[in-house]
């Protein structure tokens, strides 16, 4: 991998594995779930005798493998009412059983009044199910997409592509079977279920559920390698530790990033992370811009803005932590769903801290939400313990925020969050100079083009914006006073057009391209 930058190269691996922590809570398992069955998943690979660029594309597979399924938590959110709680149920059932039917059929509609939750279940009956088949099958896709993005070798973008696929066949999409699954895909699956039974039931229990499986979900053969002496594959896990370990166990040199790579990377991990709420997508990129803007005119360093610059991208990582039931709720939330969302910066940090390349960056991000007089969180600091570059993130995010959507009020317009933004620091909440700063960048933003890319028309363009912020195709049409075909219509046109078939993937689109937020919402 090459780039512009001359500063030192930094690990990919680091910045993946970073990413795996927040997967973890977004699956309700605890942090380092994915590192330890990348660990198994390395210890199958030398067992089997894999070379070094195969277990290359074996530790990618095992990090990345379900960094796609947060992409239609608002969908999770919407069927079955908190998307953490039914992804964390993945390990208690075999895949597609009647049991793990039954499992997600009874959280249908749940937190929501009994009238509610049968109109959510006649929904889901008439349409749902195959709804949900397609985006499972997406997960692995976006994924596959985000590898890309990150420069990673073909091996490991087809092995994360396939990573649903099932030695029987009946995976996801279940397009390959048998020895057609690439062999990473196929190992960081077994390491991925047999971790979780390692973990709950200790070494007896991972044995039984690989034999029980072998032939079905699992390559039977790399069942027998792991039955045949388990503790060569699962001893030590509990002592070992984990993030030294899989950063120090990633085959061959290691793919190191430059100045230009590492920035590049920020960018994609935060465009998938904004992805988990049609309300915040493209949020990471838009406050990064404008911290850019702002951070020049205060008198930061060049260093002191990229550090700056690469904060504003990672703090939002700490939301794969919080349940779309709660990002997406339409009303007020209650006390403990609030103490839920003041835990967001926190996550941030934590998941962070472990790199010595990302813990100053997780040191600014998790002050975005301090304020001056101590009434912000996760900590309450007051204002001499609030970094200025914490300060101008604070005030960008919270100047961004405003003029995004959200589930319980319509976007705020440049005017409207100038005035807010403006009384926060008059109240002494926020940083007077930070304020004026990032209000002078957002002055200077420019309306986009009508015209979208990939030929979209300019009706197009809106359509995909209403269509990623979570909006079906009845609400599309009642927006742009249009009937529900012709609504219809468009999304496919849009998809067709940009080679997508998942409303996630064209979500990705948008953000990538620039179309977020609607032109009308911009500052002039």
């Amino acid at each position: 991998m090459s780039g512009r930058g001359a500063g030192p190269r930094m690990r990919l691996a680091e910045l993946v594995a970073a990413l795996s922590l927040g997967v973890d809570l977004g699956f309700g398992q605890p942090m380092e779930h994915v590192l330890r069955q990348c660990l198994i998943a390395l210890r199958l690979s030398e067992r089997i005798g894999l070379g070094d660029q195969e277990r290359l594309a074996v530790y990618y597979t095992a990090l990345l493998v379900n960094v796609g399924c947060h992409s239609d938590a608002h969908e999770q959110a919407k069927w079955f009412g908190d998307d953490i709680a039914l992804k964390s149920g993945k390990y208690r059932y075999e895949q597609r059983s009647l049991a793990a039917a039954a499992s997600a059929l009874r959280l249908i509609g749940s937190g929501n009044p009994p009238l509610h939750r049968f109109r959510v279940g006649l929904e889901f009956t008439l349409g749902g199910f195959r709804e949900v088949e397609t985006m499972i099958a997406g997960h692995a896709a976006l994924a596959a997409d985000l590898a890309r993005r990150l420069s990673l070798p073909m091996d490991v973008q087809q092995a994360v592509g396939a990573a649903y696929e099932q030695w029987d066949g009946r995976g996801w999409p279940g397009e390959l079977k048998g020895r057609e699954v690439p062999i990473p895909s196929r190992l960081a699956q077994l390491a991925e279920f047999t971790e979780v039974a390692h973990r709950l039931g200790g070494v007896d229990a991972a044995v039984e559920l690989a034999r029980r499986r072998a032939g079905g979900q699992f390559d039977p053969g790399l069942a027998a390698v792991l039955c045949e002496d388990p503790e060569a594959v699962l001893g030590g896990l509990d002592a070992a530790r984990t993030w030294e370990a899989v950063i120090g166990a990633e085959p061959a040199l290691g793919v190191r990033l430059s100045e230009d790579q590492f920035d590049e990377a920020l960018l994609a991990v935060a465009d998938f992370v904004d992805l988990k709420s049609p309300f915040t997508l493209g949020h990471a990129r838009a406050v990064a811009a404008l911290v850019d803007a702002a951070a020049s005119q205060v008198g930061l360093t060049q260093d002191e803005r990229q550090e700056l610059h690469r904060a504003a991208l990672v703090h939002g990582l700490g939301r794969l932590g919080v349940s779309n039931a709660i990002w997406d709720k339409p009303g007020p939330l209650g006390t403990g769903e609030r103490e839920r969302v003041r835990l967001q910066p926190y996550l941030t940090e934590r998941i962070l801290c472990q790199s010595a390349t990302l813990a100053p960056l997780g040191a600014i991000a998790v002050q975005h939400r301090e304020r001056l007089d101590g009434s912000g969180y996760p900590r309450g600091l007051t204002a001499p313990a609030i970094s200025p570059k914490a300060r101008i993130l604070g005030a960008a995010d919270a100047y961004q925020s405003m003029i995004e959507p959200r589930p319980h009020r319509q976007a705020l317009t440049a005017a409207q969050a100038a005035a807010e933004l403006r009384a926060e620091a008059a109240g002494g909440r926020l940083d007077a100079e930070a304020v004026a700063a990032v209000l002078t960048a957002a002055g200077h933003r420019v309306a986009r083009h009508r015209r979208g890319p990939a030929g979209l028309t300019g009706r197009e363009v809106d359509v995909l914006r209403l269509l990623a912020r979570g909006c079906s195709s009845r609400e599309i049409a009642g927006r742009l006073v249009i009937s529900p075909k012709t609504a219809r219509n468009h999304v496919e046109h849009i998809y067709a057009k940009i080679g997508v078939s998942t409303r996630a993937a064209a979500c990705l689109f948008a953000m990538q391209n620039g179309l977020l937020p609607p032109v009308d919402d911009a500052a002039a």
